[in-house]
């Protein structure tokens, strides 16, 4: 016969069990929620970001952009730079620095680089692509070491998915 304290202490232990088990599952659900509200803000930014690279100021400037032409880097100084030209070399500052921030904010793990590879790569890769030259060279001639790294930084995690997705870029 079971006597009314063993069914406390069996009460009692049930209890506790249940409590753990009902603990752990609204952990695991809060997790889930602050994930999804994680993902949903790097989403908000990365739409922000993108509303600015869809813009007729951005889509004019990297049109302009693709029209220059040099042979190495003084060339590229002379037509380009900012003593010469400082309007060219501010048009390449901004898109530069932007590409720099977006850099910055996949590094911080703030966005995810599948975004900016889904809907900017081929411009992504083309700019760095372009222009990677001159910011190494730069780099050198004027001991600025870390000069636009998160640029390279964004281009080096962009190429990385972009040829995981598409084997064909190697070639």
């Amino acid at each position: 016969m079971v006597d009314a304290q063993t069914l406390s202490i069996v009460f009692a232990g049930v209890s506790i069990g249940l409590a753990a088990i009902y603990y752990m599952m609204t952990l695991r659900n809060s997790q889930k929620a602050q994930q999804l509200q994680l993902e949903t803000r790097q989403a908000q930014l990365f739409m922000q970001i993108y509303n600015t690279w869809s813009s007729r100021e951005t889509i004019n400037i990297r049109k302009e952009l693709r029209t220059w032409t040099w042979t190495d880097y003084d060339d590229f100084i002379e037509k380009y730079g900012e003593a010469n030209n400082p309007d060219a070399h501010a048009l390449l500052q901004e898109l530069a620095s932007w590409y720099e921030g977006i850099g910055v904010l996949i590094k911080r793990k703030l966005i995810d680089p599948a975004f900016v590879d889904d809907l900017m790569s081929g411009a992504t890769l083309w700019g760095w692509e372009t222009f990677g030259s001159y910011v190494r060279e730069r780099r050198v001639r004027d001991n600025i070491p870390f000069y636009y790294e998160f640029w390279e930084y964004l281009y080096d995690e962009v190429s990385a998915i972009a040829h995981k997705q598409h084997p064909e870029l190697e070639t």
